[in-house]
């Protein structure tokens, strides 16, 4: 309770702050938005058992907007003093000086921003214990030491816990505040020895400490992921069915955010250009996004520029639905914004009535990819090609560890590609998918 009212303090102090520059700066500009993000938490990593590193941190980010005659001036400072804040607004208005006229620039519309923020649960904080830290760390990283001979080395145990005071204001009289939470464990070790060394590693994390997987579970599985990937074999080059663990498949729906994000749109720099309302996937695929999950990882009851976040249909039965558009983006297409001034907020996606070995046994032969390396992604012609290391399956069981692999194809014929989603969802990312299979891949081995 103390942290909680710690908080409930601090932020009513952050709304003054932000009240306070928003009033010095409207009474020299036309419109104007104000941000402050403080982030308080602890870091914590330990090696053999050892505490490595103990980090406090408490940082303070103050944003500033300013509109004069559709010219926009940007300035932030770290610093919360009165001075300090007058001295941001100051840079702000300076700058709006020397900027030429947008059309496209402003304030989000009014009729859009969230004048009553929902409250989504996203706020857990526990005390700083330093002490508890460690001895999670240290069971994790011990846990995986003991569960293989063929552990050799560690890389570390990690232990998180962050808290966040946001506050939003602009000069259509919005003035809202949330806060949030984040805690998370985690281990990396080493298997093998020489030349055929193997790293992994295995997390947790969440809202709420009490829903963290045990250190013990975290150790198992990090011993698991490393043992399993040990003494890799490279592929003939090939052309086979791939199988994106629910893990990386955020390597394939990643892109589509890009893809379909409105700064793309209005550059014409995508791939997926005038396709709103066409098929992008399969017609038995779905993408729906819920900022509103309670707890959720990706939630939030507004976006960056107090735009109220709502439910959406991404794509309804492989029909692209919509773009992501901030307030920016939204004008040079004579739209509204989507809400999406940030990112976006827990996409799910639709799945099959099939588990992990039934998506094996439906491949067959192929490759199931566990690791993705490298960003050669062209947002533009949709071009992917990947490091990759993961799993070779014949007859629909997992052979032997692969690496050392490229795999290649273009993004519009992959997603048109997907032949199933599986039931094991990855709920740790934005982006709530399980495993995908796709028809075929070109595989760029020996």
């Amino acid at each position: 309770m103390h942290v909680v009212n710690q908080v409930t303090q601090q932020r009513k102090r952050l709304e003054h702050v932000v009240a306070q520059a928003l009033d010095m700066a409207r009474s020299r500009s036309t419109d104007a938005e104000v941000a402050v993000t403080k982030t308080t938490g602890i870091s914590i990593s330990t090696r053999y058992g050892e505490v490595e590193n103990v980090e406090f941190n408490s940082d303070s980010v103050l944003s500033i907007n300013v509109y004069y005659q559709q010219r926009k001036g940007s300035a932030s400072s770290t610093n919360l003093s009165q001075e300090a804040i007058a001295n941001t607004v100051d840079a702000a208005v300076n700058i709006v000086r020397y900027t030429s006229p947008d059309p496209a620039a402003g304030l989000a519309d009014k009729q859009l921003l969230a004048f009553e923020a929902p409250d989504l649960d996203l706020f857990h904080p526990v005390e700083l214990d330093a002490e508890r830290g460690i001895a999670l760390a240290a069971e994790a990283e011990q846990t995986a030491l003991d569960s293989d001979k063929r552990i050799t080395q560690t890389a570390g145990g990690n232990f998180n816990s962050h808290f966040s005071t946001h506050i939003f204001g602009n000069s259509h009289g919005m003035l809202q505040s949330y806060s949030s939470s984040l805690h998370s464990l985690s281990c990396s070790v080493i298997a093998g020895s020489g030349s055929k060394m193997e790293r992994n590693y295995a997390y947790t994390i969440g809202r709420d400490f009490k829903d963290l997987r045990l250190p013990q579970w975290v150790g198992e599985e990090c011993a698991r992921r490393t043992v399993t990937h040990l003494y890799p074999r490279k592929l003939l080059t090939m052309e086979v069915p791939v199988l994106f663990a629910a893990e990386v498949t955020n390597g394939l729906f990643g892109p589509l955010v890009e893809a379909i994000s409105g700064e793309n749109i209005y550059r014409k720099s995508t791939f997926l250009l005038d396709l709103l309302g066409q098929a992008v996937l399969p017609e038995w695929l779905s993408i729906n996004e819920y900022p509103h999950l309670q707890k959720g990882l990706a939630s939030a009851p507004f976006d960056s520029e107090g735009v109220r976040t709502r439910n959406m249909v991404i794509v309804q039965d492989g029909l692209l639905s919509t773009w992501l558009l901030n307030s920016y983006a939204a004008r040079k297409l004579g739209l509204k914004s989507t809400g999406h001034a940030g990112g976006i907020y827990n996409w799910c996606i639709s799945q099959q009535q099939t588990d992990l070995t039934g998506l094996l046994k439906q491949m067959d032969r192929g490759l199931m990819v566990t690791e993705l390396m490298g960003q050669g992604i062209n947002i533009i012609t949709g071009d992917y090609s990947r490091g990759a290391a993961g799993f070779w399956v014949q007859n629909g069981e997992i052979q032997y560890a692969v690496s050392g692999i490229t795999i290649a194809g273009n993004l519009r014929d992959m997603l048109r590609n997907i032949v199933s989603v599986g039931q094991d969802t990855e709920t740790r990312n934005n982006i709530q998918c399980g495993s995908v299979l796709l028809s075929a891949m070109k595989i760029a081995g020996q």
